[in-house]
């Protein structure tokens, strides 16, 4: 039932969302129950961004939206998801609606782009109905559309996420150690066919070893240890290569050597990389500097240098 009293949708909702630089660790972890269930932790990036804003559009059916750009069939649906859950809390109508979508986040490299695009979109439909949605709202809405998700719907904090349940497995502390990121490319910065992707089939084997790095990294957040997180890093990518081979990882893992650094770590479904210093210790940058010239000698692209958000 409608309540009239309430104010209109507005004439203009806006809404923002993060991405990611890859994961720090993937794989599968069993609960106390024994069942498994896979998660990630990503290394989040407050830019690139997606921002988006819904306009109301009384051409449009009601609970039609369309996004610009066309080709983002599934923010489109998130959209829609999100008319309907914003009506139903809020008493106001089903409306129709455009998406504008802007901001750089790269496709197809495991940025997180899709997941961001949602979000941003989304949220601006929320602000539109004057109202928030929570985290777990959001993330439900995600999962429904894409039956995966990024933990781009929660706070900075470093979590282990399952990322086909759109749950917070565990929050791992209040802030990642200290770190320098040098990004890179793999596979020439093609982007991936995430669906063309083997089927998660995790041996007792690894699940016994992803229980013992969940500690680790654990144990790294706790003590601000950049040094054990990026061994953590280094063993997911390593194990990761079963799935999604980077023919560059090799190169990396030598010049990360070479450089003094501490670790890799990987888009475990793209193509973004990065080698990690830690930045509790001078000459970081300067390390990093001659990490990318022994990049480039191996013909890996280098996007650029950044401290972890939140470490």
């Amino acid at each position: 039932m409608l309540d009239s009293s309430r104010p209109d949708v507005r004439a203009r909702g806006t809404g923002h969302a993060p991405s990611h630089h890859g994961e720090l660790l993937q794989g599968c972890f069993a609960d106390p129950a024994g069942a498994r269930r896979n998660g990630l932790v990503t290394l989040r990036l407050d830019e690139p961004r997606t921002r988006a804003e819904f306009r109301p559009d009384p051409a449009l059916r009601p609970g039609e939206v369309r996004v610009v750009p066309e080709d983002r069939v599934n923010t489109a649906l998130a959209a829609e998801t999100a008319v309907r859950v914003c009506a139903r809390l809020t008493g106001r109508a089903v409306v129709g609606g455009r998406v504008l979508l802007s901001g750089g986040v790269p496709v197809g490299l495991g940025m997180g782009s899709s997941t961001s695009d949602l979000i941003a979109a989304v949220r601006a439909v929320a602000d539109a109905y004057r109202i928030s949605l929570g985290p777990q709202e959001v993330a439900g809405i995600a999962v429904g559309v894409e039956s995966a998700s990024d933990p781009l719907m929660l706070d900075a904090r470093p979590v282990l996420f399952a990322q086909r349940e759109g749950a917070v497995i565990e929050v791992l502390g209040e802030r990642l150690p200290p770190l320098v990121v040098l990004g890179c490319l793999t596979g020439g910065g093609a982007a991936v066919d995430t669906a063309a992707l083997p089927v998660d089939d995790y041996s007792d084997d690894e699940v016994a070893e992803f229980a013992s790095l969940r500690e680790e990294v654990r144990r790294a957040v706790r003590l601000g240890d950049p040094v054990l997180l990026g061994r953590v890093c280094t063993r997911s990518a390593l194990l990761n290569q079963r799935r999604l081979p980077k023919a560059e990882l090799p190169d990396l893992l030598g010049a990360a050597e070479e450089a003094g650094a501490v670790g890799v770590q990987v888009a475990h479904s793209g193509n973004v990389a990065g080698v990690l210093f830690r930045a509790d210790r001078a000459g970081s940058r300067t390390r990093a500097a001659e990490c990318a010239r022994l990049l480039a000698r191996d013909g890996i692209p280098v996007t650029g240098v950044f401290d972890a958000p939140g470490s």
